[in-house]
């Protein structure tokens, strides 16, 4: 019988007579296997289902005029579809364009978005809206609009526009949607830089009165009647704006004017949204200045961040025990195998050898180990997923094989100190039965 032939008997004989002990060392790799396989497969899935589900929740990039002359000319139709162009590679996009102007409703004043509702609907569908959305003749108010005015859903208002209001426009409407300082300035100055320009269109039309729309009396109630088709709650500054169609607000003020602000929604966070804001600012031809919501992406940051530390702290505590377990089990099998090795020994073998095969035994348990918990790992991950998130997460073959691999080596490390111990056994002791 060859060397090789006689080695794998051995080894045949030393897994399949000692099932129980054999047993044990599997099943402590199965548990850390499917534990860490589960664990690392949520870690993967999770950022990116929980960033799509994130984006029910609004914008997490906004995009205002860069100069002075954009500021008051707005964003136009062409700026944005390069823009969505430069966001959307690589990335699933939504977006939305808002364009502010001040009104003013039984001589108060307030701020009017005329907005794409099509587009606002699909961006935000965590708003908490009561009744209809804008239509033609029809506006959403904020909740707390309606309740300054005391309306509610089918009431109606007259809104008028009056030109010399037009710089006080449009800035809390713009922070409403950054909720981060830098794009709070940002959109504001922006607002500021239109509002100027409607103001000096507004001296060339101080006379126009058609449907109330300019006036130069501060208590001046004339305006254009709308029916409130909405109400819209969100516990944000959204409630203090009133939403109308573009075209609607384009017939109010008496012209038509671009966007202020146009709100993304990317399926990208952290460092890679980051790199989009900055090929965005550093694109010239844009003529606008990108950033990002930091209220939204600081919330997936840091949830992210705590899972992720949660799993390295299982991860460990994970490896730890099964380094135990294995090592315990191994443990075993050298002691139980002490004469056995001892008289080895006596007939010649060398200490390598024998290290040899406790080392490939363990590496056995492991490989079984590995094989069966990286099934339960991902049925489990399978499971966690559809039922937190709704959604099923794919194989990750990479990460399988990660998972034997690790489950190997760790079942080899552990086994470590016990082999050294047998490999110094000394034949003449055991002989003696010492």
């Amino acid at each position: 019988m060859t060397n090789r032939k006689m080695f794998f008997t051995m080894l045949w004989g030393a897994v399949f007579r000692r099932r129980s002990r054999a047993m044990m060392a599997v099943i402590a790799s199965l548990v850390g296997a499917a534990t860490l396989f589960c664990l690392a497969s949520v870690c993967v899935a999770v950022p990116q289902q929980m960033n799509e589900e994130m984006r029910a929740y609004g914008a997490n990039l906004i995009v205002t005029p860069a100069s002075a002359t954009g500021k008051s000319q707005g964003i136009d139709t062409a700026t944005v579809r390069n823009v969505t162009a430069l966001i959307g590679a690589g990335h699933s996009v939504k977006s939305a364009a808002y364009r502010y102007e001040s009104v003013r409703i039984n001589s108060a004043p307030y701020t009017i978005a005329g907005v794409d509702v099509k587009a606002v609907r699909a961006l935000n569908r965590h708003w908490n809206v009561t009744g209809d959305w804008p239509g033609s003749g029809n506006v959403m108010v904020g909740r707390d609009v309606a309740d300054a005015l005391g309306v509610k859903v089918g009431s109606r208002v007259t809104i008028g526009y009056r030109a010399a209001d037009a710089s006080a426009s449009a800035s809390s409407s713009a922070s409403a949607k950054s909720d981060s300082d830098e794009s709070t300035e940002t959109a504001e100055s922006s607002a500021q830089g239109t509002q100027s320009t409607q103001t000096t269109q507004g001296e060339q039309t101080t006379q126009a009165t058609e449907n109330g729309r300019v006036s130069s009396d501060i208590m001046d109630n004339n305006g254009t009647e709308f029916r409130i088709a909405g109400i819209v709650d969100t516990g944000g500054n959204e409630d203090s704006i009133i939403y109308a169609t573009t075209a609607d607000v384009s017939k109010l003020a008496g012209h038509e004017r671009a966007a202020d602000v146009v709100e993304y929604s990317v399926n990208a966070m952290g460092d890679e949204l980051n790199a989009i804001v900055n090929r965005i600012n550093k694109n010239t031809n844009t003529a606008v200045k990108a950033q990002t919501v930091t209220k939204i992406t600081s919330s997936d940051t840091r949830i992210i961040a705590m899972l992720q530390t949660l799993f390295w702290i299982v991860s460990l505590v994970v490896l730890v025990l099964t380094l135990v377990g294995v090592g315990t089990t191994i443990s075993s099998i050298v002691s139980q195998r002490r004469n056995e090795i001892g008289l080895r020994k006596a007939l010649g073998a060398d200490s390598r050898a024998i290290g040899v095969e406790f080392y490939v035994e363990s590496g056995i348990y492991g490989l079984i180990g590995g094989l069966l918990g990286t099934a339960i790992g991902y049925v489990l991950a399978r499971v966690l997923c559809a039922t937190v998130f709704g959604r099923a997460i794919g194989f990750d073959w990479l990460l399988g094989a990660g998972s034997l691999l690790l489950s190997v080596a760790i079942a080899v490390i552990a086994s470590i100190p016990p082999v050294r111990r047998a490999t110094r056994i000394d034949p003449a002791i055991v002989l003696r039965e010492e």
